[in-house]
């Protein structure tokens, strides 16, 4: 499905379960309660609300990863989903409203699944830790360090390294090489 027919899907996923959310700007409100009552909030702000949501549904940030994971709000058939709220707003408030209704959620005990207090002026300021985005390279990286492990794990637990032939100066440097690139130590310290 290519992605002008997913964001028409993924509107459609909005408005069939919440039919008044509309694609004006405004702040949108997104709130979930788990098994054990705990209550979380995200506070996101858009020029067009019903397609930022759409977005979400697509996306790989963390409000967007949980949003798949815990899916849309259902009385019977999901209770502890993601619910919302929308408000539409002219775009020059709609920082002020961000910052409004965060710090609103925050009173009321919602755990805030933002990243920040609001807004994309210069009042912008992080209030939870960021962490990098991981890239393509990042996971090539990684990959390598999970393969090294279970790598370095046959070989202790189950299989032999020795030198094929008759021995020499370079195959046992390069025996030694190969032991130290899979030592677990030097893996786990990486």
């Amino acid at each position: 499905m290519n992605y002008v027919k997913r964001e028409i899907a993924n509107k459609k996923k909005w408005t069939d379960r919440f039919g008044y959310i509309t694609d004006l700007s405004g702040i949108y409100i997104l709130t979930r309660e788990d098994e054990d009552g705990i209550k979380y909030a995200y506070v996101g702000q858009a020029k067009h609300v019903l397609t930022r949501l759409a977005q979400h549904l697509d996306g790989y940030q963390h409000i967007d990863l949980s949003l798949k994971k815990h899916g849309l709000w259902h009385s019977a058939e999901n209770p502890t989903g993601w619910r919302i709220n929308a408000l539409n707003f002219p775009i020059e408030e709609l920082d002020e409203m961000e910052r409004h209704y965060i710090k609103y959620c925050a009173e009321k005990g919602y755990q805030l699944r933002n990243k920040t207090a609001g807004g994309q002026d210069n009042g912008k300021r992080g209030i939870a830790p960021n962490k990098p985005p991981k890239g393509y390279y990042d996971g090539v990286a990684q990959g390598e360090k999970n393969t090294l492990k279970k790598v370095a794990t046959f070989f202790e637990k189950y299989l032999d390294v020795g030198i094929k032939g008759e021995p020499n100066k370079i195959k046992e440097r390069k025996l030694n090489e190969f032991l130290e690139y899979i030592r677990s130590d030097a893996v786990e310290d990486e």
